[in-house]
Order: structure tokens, then sequence, then C-alpha cells
């Protein structure tokens, strides 16, 4: 992997244009971004101990963001108890995750991007909203430690009854931020060089932010009956390819 802008290849400049393209679809439908960014990265042949925390890194910035933009609406104490859900987890699931056959991961993430296209319905906001949280920390620390991107699992566990917009994409950005923290920490733990991927982290931000800016702006100009296929089909051609490279490497054809 590149220790600098000159030493980028194929991929690195792939992966930036992967981070550019899903901030746009993220800021024109509010979400998915990151699940379609860790699948593109799974794709490209990384290890997970690589994965996850190169994707944290990245999205923990965008997060951080969006929790300046609404910093008046958050819900600080919900965050307090998202974070205690969410902090042990990482610790005792990314060592595992190391250990296991990548491909095994890989078909882990294709069956979660085609879990997420599955329509559902939510009993999440009829919890109480502590016990709202501490479920979406739960899940948050341990499903993210290996897929990376849980927006889609936990989203709805943010839609509470009294709280406006405002407060749902503050509180769940200011969660995303500290569950993609946890997560780069557990894996600098276990031997991920934070500093040799730096030049990588800080071209996938830029790519993100400005996407997401450009989504934001597009966002009124695309009819949503003509977006969400479009979003879908995008998502079914990553778990496709996932489920390709790790069947055939695993047949050994």
């Amino acid at each position: 992997m590149s220790g600098s802008l000159a030493d980028f290849g194929t991929m690195e400049w792939m992966l930036i244009a992967v981070a550019f393209v899903s901030a746009t679809l993220s800021g024109i439908s509010g979400a998915g971004g990151g699940t379609i960014l860790i699948g593109a990265i799974y794709a490209a042949g990384m290890p997970p101990i690589v994965a996850v925390p190169l994707h944290a890194s990245v999205q923990m910035v965008s997060n951080a963001s969006r929790v300046v933009a609404y910093l008046p609406h958050v819900r600080w104490s919900a965050a307090l108890v998202f974070g205690l859900g969410a902090l042990p987890a990482p610790f005792v699931v990314a060592p595992l995750v190391s250990m296991v056959n990548p491909d095994y991961v890989r078909l882990l993430m294709a069956g979660f991007i085609l879990w997420t296209l599955l329509p559902r319905a939510s009993r999440a906001v009829t919890l109480s909203d502590r016990v709202a949280m501490g479920t979406a920390g739960v899940l948050n620390g341990g499903v993210g430690a290996v897929v990376g991107a849980t927006g889609l699992l936990i989203g709805p566990f943010f839609l509470r009854p009294t709280w406006r917009k405002e407060t749902t994409i503050g509180t769940l950005a200011l969660c995303q931020s500290l569950g993609h923290a946890f997560k780069l920490t557990a894996f600098a733990t276990i031997g991920f060089q934070v500093l040799d991927q730096a030049w990588l982290m800080a071209g996938m931000t830029v790519g993100v932010i400005a996407g997401t800016a450009l989504g934001r702006g597009l966002h009124h100009f695309v009819q949503e009956k003509a977006f969400r296929p479009l979003f879908k089909g995008v998502l079914v051609l990553l778990a496709v390819k996932l489920l390709w490279d790790a069947g055939r490497r695993l047949l050994g054809a």
C-alpha cells in the first residue's frame, strides 16, 4: 500500500474515486454510501485488517463534519449510552477477524449488503431511548468490526418519536464517529499501521467530503423513482463481485 502520492497505483486512485461516488450517492439519498464504500474496499481485495480501519478513518471524518453542522441538536446522553454499548466489542472481534480467511469475510459482507436491500419492518422505534441506543451501540461495535458500515442496520434505532430530523442526523453522526474511532483503535492494537495509510486516507477523505457536497447539491434535481433502482443496482453488483471473488478462491477455481 502507498506511503505517498507518488506511490499511488490504479487501486489507490480507484478507491478515491469510489469514495467520491459513494459519498455523492449518499448525499443524494441520505444513507448507504458507507456500505458501498466498504463493499468496494473488500472487492478491491483488501483484507479485513486493512479494509475495516481504512473505511473507519474515512467515515469518521465524514460523520464528524455532520456533527459540526448539527451540533446544537445532538443528544449527548444518547451518544454516551451508545458509546458504552459500542466500546467493548471491536476489541474482542477485531483479533478474531484478523485470523479468519478474508474470503469468508467477503461472503459475509456480500450477504450483509443483500440483507440491507430486503424490505423489513423495524420495531426499534418502540424501544425506550436508552435501550435503543444501547442496542444500536452493541450492534455497531460487533457487526461493524466485520462489515465496517452499519448505518443501514442501526439507523432505525435513531428514529425516535420525540426527536426532530436534525436531532436524528446529528446524534447518529456523533455515534457513528465514536463507533469508527473505536474500530480504528481496536485494529491499530493488532497491527494496522495508521501512518502507512495516511495519504490514501487523506485522498479518500477529500473524495468523501467533495462527494457529499455534490450529492447535497444534486439532491433536489434527482427524482427518487429514478435514483433508488440505480442505488440498489450498485449494491447488488458489489455483492455479486464479492460472492464471485470469494467463491472462486474458496472453490479453488
